[in-house]
């Protein structure tokens, strides 16, 4: 899990370096001065980025699917882990590789710019509607799918674990239950993946719209654009907050807190009580 948890923020951070530090850099310049081969470079790494942030959730997903639907037989073995973030790279730049050749150097009302002109609204309708797809569409569905799977798990494996106290996660997985450290992971995984579809939807969402005809060309809607796109990086920086809140040693320090502790315990009784498993939070 920890090593799951490592290469996410470690996508993240390269968001961060890579895709929004040269967009700033190129917004505050106004004119590209970097050439042709540099905007064509540039654009693709921050397509890797990007769909690998993407992916490497998708990987931590899968692996928590495993490690819940099949705690006996999970190993959580090093040549399994690499393998499902190697092939999350993989796809990364898989599908950024067209953006090498769709991004070149243009004047744009006489001013030079790194800029992608397909043409036809068909063109830019497949495009976008792929670009969709491989970013947010399928990624989702992939995610959706282990969780649906995970909660159904969880929820059938609910009345066992009522039937007597676990002493330890290993006598929980000698009998096939779910230890609370896995499901405290998944936990973790659960907040990360709403805050990706939180940030993401609107942005794939309106770019939709817009390319399909349904939102008119305004200023309004233009600023609005902006500020939708703005969104979906939030997405990379958002994900450290919840890696130190789900920590236990901040949920440890959190909890000491007057007032909390009752709020806590209050809520691990209503709400978690069908479980009978206190779930905090944990990653990789």
């Amino acid at each position: 899990m920890e090593f799951f948890i490592k290469q996410l923020a470690l996508a993240d951070l390269l968001v961060g370096l890579i895709s929004v530090l040269t967009d700033i850099v190129w917004r505050t310049t106004v004119i590209w001065h970097a050439g042709n081969i540099a905007c064509k470079l540039i654009r693709f790494s921050q397509a890797v980025v990007t769909y690998s942030s993407t992916y490497v959730l998708v990987a931590l997903s899968i692996d928590r699917y495993d490690a819940i639907t099949r705690p006996m037989n999970f190993s959580g073995s090093w040549w399994r882990a690499r393998a499902l973030v190697a092939a999350a790279w993989g796809f990364s730049v898989i599908f950024s590789i067209p953006i090498i050749f769709l991004y070149e150097e243009k004047l744009i009302q006489d001013k030079k710019q790194c800029w992608i002109d397909l043409g036809s609204p068909i063109q830019w309708r497949i495009y976008m509607t792929l670009v969709s797809f491989t970013v947010f569409i399928a990624p989702t569905i992939i995610i959706g799918g282990c969780y649906m799977i995970i909660v159904a798990t969880i929820w059938s494996q609910s009345g066992a674990m009522r039937q007597g106290p676990m002493r330890d996660d290993r006598r929980a997985s000698s009998r096939g239950l779910i230890p609370r450290a896995k499901i405290k992971t998944v936990k973790m995984t659960f907040v990360i993946v709403f805050v990706f579809v939180l940030c993401w939807s609107p942005y794939i969402i309106f770019d939709l719209l817009q390319v399909y005809g349904h939102v008119p060309k305004t200023q309004t809607n233009i600023a609005v654009a902006t500020f939708i796109q703005s969104l979906a990086p939030l997405n990379s920086a958002a994900n450290p907050i919840i890696y130190c809140l789900f920590s236990t040693p901040f949920c440890k320090t959190v909890r000491q807190f007057p007032g909390f502790r009752d709020g806590a315990r209050h809520v691990h009784i209503t709400a978690l009580a069908p479980i009978e498993i206190n779930i905090a939070r944990g990653q990789q």
